[in-house]
Protein backbone atom coordinates (compact mmCIF):
# COMPACT_ATOMS: atom_id res chain seq x y z
CA UNK A 1 0.00 0.00 0.00
CA UNK A 2 1.31 3.44 -0.94
CA UNK A 3 1.69 6.35 1.44
CA UNK A 4 -0.82 9.22 1.45
CA UNK A 5 1.28 11.63 -0.60
CA UNK A 6 1.63 8.96 -3.30
CA UNK A 7 -2.16 8.87 -3.65
CA UNK A 8 -2.39 12.65 -3.75
CA UNK A 9 0.34 12.91 -6.39
CA UNK A 10 -1.37 10.17 -8.41
CA UNK A 11 -4.60 12.17 -8.41
CA UNK A 12 -2.71 15.25 -9.51
CA UNK A 13 -0.95 13.38 -12.32
CA UNK A 14 -3.96 11.28 -13.41
CA UNK A 15 -2.10 8.04 -12.67
CA UNK A 16 -4.69 5.51 -13.89
CA UNK A 17 -3.17 2.55 -12.07
CA UNK A 18 -3.21 4.21 -8.63
CA UNK A 19 -6.61 5.84 -9.22
CA UNK A 20 -8.03 2.44 -10.14
CA UNK A 21 -6.61 1.06 -6.87
CA UNK A 22 -8.24 3.94 -4.96
CA UNK A 23 -11.59 3.02 -6.54
CA UNK A 24 -11.13 -0.66 -5.74
CA UNK A 25 -10.17 0.04 -2.11
CA UNK A 26 -12.60 2.82 -1.25
CA UNK A 27 -15.58 3.15 -3.56
CA UNK A 28 -17.69 0.36 -2.05
CA UNK A 29 -17.71 2.09 1.38
CA UNK A 30 -18.78 5.38 -0.15
CA UNK A 31 -21.42 3.67 -2.28
CA UNK A 32 -22.81 1.92 0.79
CA UNK A 33 -22.90 5.17 2.77
CA UNK A 34 -24.64 7.12 -0.01
CA UNK A 35 -27.20 4.39 -0.70
CA UNK A 36 -27.96 4.05 3.03
CA UNK A 37 -28.48 7.83 3.18
CA UNK A 38 -31.10 8.48 0.49
CA UNK A 39 -28.82 8.13 -2.53
CA UNK A 40 -28.23 5.91 -5.53
CA UNK A 41 -25.27 4.29 -7.26
CA UNK A 42 -24.98 7.29 -9.62
CA UNK A 43 -24.92 9.70 -6.66
CA UNK A 44 -22.12 7.69 -5.07
CA UNK A 45 -20.14 7.76 -8.32
CA UNK A 46 -20.59 11.55 -8.59
CA UNK A 47 -19.63 12.14 -4.96
CA UNK A 48 -16.57 9.90 -5.23
CA UNK A 49 -15.45 11.70 -8.38
CA UNK A 50 -16.01 15.12 -6.79
CA UNK A 51 -14.01 14.06 -3.73
CA UNK A 52 -11.08 12.91 -5.86
CA UNK A 53 -11.21 16.15 -7.83
CA UNK A 54 -11.40 18.18 -4.62
CA UNK A 55 -8.35 16.40 -3.21
CA UNK A 56 -6.39 16.92 -6.42
CA UNK A 57 -7.27 20.63 -6.61
CA UNK A 58 -6.42 21.19 -2.97
CA UNK A 59 -3.14 19.28 -3.21
CA UNK A 60 -2.19 21.29 -6.28
CA UNK A 61 -2.78 24.54 -4.36
CA UNK A 62 -1.17 23.48 -1.11
CA UNK A 63 0.79 20.35 -0.39
CA UNK A 64 -1.23 19.33 2.67
CA UNK A 65 -0.64 16.23 4.75
CA UNK A 66 -3.17 13.57 5.64
CA UNK A 67 -2.66 12.34 9.20
CA UNK A 68 -5.08 9.39 8.99
CA UNK A 69 -5.18 6.69 6.33
CA UNK A 70 -5.92 7.94 2.83
CA UNK A 71 -9.04 5.75 2.68
CA UNK A 72 -10.42 7.17 5.94
CA UNK A 73 -9.70 10.72 4.81
CA UNK A 74 -11.31 10.15 1.41
CA UNK A 75 -14.36 8.60 3.06
CA UNK A 76 -14.73 11.65 5.32
CA UNK A 77 -14.49 13.97 2.32
CA UNK A 78 -17.17 11.90 0.55
CA UNK A 79 -19.44 11.91 3.61
CA UNK A 80 -19.14 15.68 3.92
CA UNK A 81 -19.86 16.17 0.21
CA UNK A 82 -22.89 13.86 0.34
CA UNK A 83 -24.30 15.63 3.41
CA UNK A 84 -23.80 18.91 1.60
CA UNK A 85 -25.67 17.54 -1.44
CA UNK A 86 -28.54 16.40 0.77
CA UNK A 87 -28.72 19.85 2.38
CA UNK A 88 -28.67 21.56 -1.04
CA UNK A 89 -31.46 19.34 -2.37
CA UNK A 90 -33.48 20.02 0.79
CA UNK A 91 -33.23 23.75 0.06
CA UNK A 92 -34.25 23.23 -3.58
CA UNK A 93 -37.24 21.10 -2.63
CA UNK A 94 -38.56 23.21 0.23
CA UNK A 95 -37.97 26.66 -1.26
CA UNK A 96 -39.02 26.61 -4.89
CA UNK A 97 -37.75 30.13 -5.48
CA UNK A 98 -34.26 29.22 -4.26
CA UNK A 99 -32.47 27.27 -6.95
CA UNK A 100 -28.80 28.13 -6.92
CA UNK A 101 -26.74 27.72 -10.03
CA UNK A 102 -23.08 27.51 -9.10
CA UNK A 103 -20.14 26.77 -11.23
CA UNK A 104 -17.95 23.78 -10.40
CA UNK A 105 -15.00 25.91 -9.29
CA UNK A 106 -17.03 27.63 -6.60
CA UNK A 107 -18.47 24.29 -5.54
CA UNK A 108 -14.99 22.81 -5.20
CA UNK A 109 -13.76 25.87 -3.29
CA UNK A 110 -16.66 25.63 -0.84
CA UNK A 111 -16.09 21.89 -0.38
CA UNK A 112 -12.38 22.43 0.30
CA UNK A 113 -13.20 25.17 2.80
CA UNK A 114 -15.67 22.89 4.58
CA UNK A 115 -13.10 20.09 4.69
CA UNK A 116 -10.49 22.43 6.19
CA UNK A 117 -13.03 23.55 8.80
CA UNK A 118 -13.74 19.92 9.67
CA UNK A 119 -10.02 19.21 10.00
CA UNK A 120 -9.54 22.19 12.33
CA UNK A 121 -12.53 21.08 14.39
CA UNK A 122 -11.31 17.48 14.75
CA UNK A 123 -7.74 18.57 15.55
CA UNK A 124 -8.97 20.91 18.29
CA UNK A 125 -11.34 18.25 19.63
CA UNK A 126 -8.30 16.04 20.18
CA UNK A 127 -6.62 18.80 22.24
CA UNK A 128 -9.28 19.21 24.91
CA UNK A 129 -9.41 17.09 28.05
CA UNK A 130 -10.39 13.44 27.72
CA UNK A 131 -13.55 14.05 29.77
CA UNK A 132 -14.62 16.95 27.55
CA UNK A 133 -13.85 14.95 24.43
CA UNK A 134 -16.09 12.11 25.62
CA UNK A 135 -18.86 14.47 26.75
CA UNK A 136 -18.87 16.34 23.43
CA UNK A 137 -18.78 13.19 21.34
CA UNK A 138 -21.93 12.05 23.13
CA UNK A 139 -23.50 15.50 22.79
CA UNK A 140 -22.69 15.67 19.05
CA UNK A 141 -24.18 12.19 18.67
CA UNK A 142 -27.40 13.64 20.12
CA UNK A 143 -27.26 11.51 23.26
CA UNK A 144 -29.83 12.89 25.75
CA UNK A 145 -28.51 14.87 28.73
CA UNK A 146 -29.99 12.33 31.13
CA UNK A 147 -27.82 9.62 29.57
CA UNK A 148 -24.73 11.87 29.73
CA UNK A 149 -25.58 12.52 33.39
CA UNK A 150 -25.79 8.78 34.10
CA UNK A 151 -22.68 7.87 32.15
CA UNK A 152 -20.51 10.39 34.02
CA UNK A 153 -22.31 10.15 37.38
CA UNK A 154 -23.29 13.83 37.37
CA UNK A 155 -25.76 14.88 40.06
CA UNK A 156 -28.37 16.26 37.66
CA UNK A 157 -29.17 17.01 34.03
CA UNK A 158 -28.33 20.63 34.80
CA UNK A 159 -24.80 19.62 35.75
CA UNK A 160 -24.55 17.64 32.50
CA UNK A 161 -25.77 20.67 30.51
CA UNK A 162 -23.23 22.91 32.27
CA UNK A 163 -20.43 20.45 31.52
CA UNK A 164 -21.42 20.31 27.84
CA UNK A 165 -21.53 24.12 27.76
CA UNK A 166 -18.07 24.44 29.35
CA UNK A 167 -16.59 21.81 27.03
CA UNK A 168 -18.11 23.48 23.96
CA UNK A 169 -16.62 26.78 25.08
CA UNK A 170 -13.19 25.20 25.58
CA UNK A 171 -13.36 23.73 22.09
CA UNK A 172 -14.58 27.02 20.63
CA UNK A 173 -11.70 28.93 22.27
CA UNK A 174 -9.13 26.50 20.87
CA UNK A 175 -10.62 26.80 17.39
CA UNK A 176 -10.75 30.59 17.50
CA UNK A 177 -7.14 30.83 18.77
CA UNK A 178 -5.85 28.70 15.91
CA UNK A 179 -4.12 30.79 13.24
CA UNK A 180 -6.16 29.05 10.52
CA UNK A 181 -9.49 30.16 11.99
CA UNK A 182 -9.64 33.59 10.33
CA UNK A 183 -8.90 32.16 6.89
CA UNK A 184 -11.66 29.59 7.25
CA UNK A 185 -14.50 31.94 8.15
CA UNK A 186 -15.21 33.13 4.60
CA UNK A 187 -14.87 31.86 1.07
Amino acid sequence: MADNSTYLRALLNNDDKVIKAIYENSFFKVKSFVINNKGHQEDAEDIFQKALLQLAVRYKREKFEITTSFEAYLFTVCKNLWRRELNKSKIKVTKHSVIELRDDNQDIAVAILEQKRWELFTECLELISENCKQVLKLYFSKVPYVEIMNRFNYNSETVARQRVFKCKNSLKELIMKDKRFRTLTEL
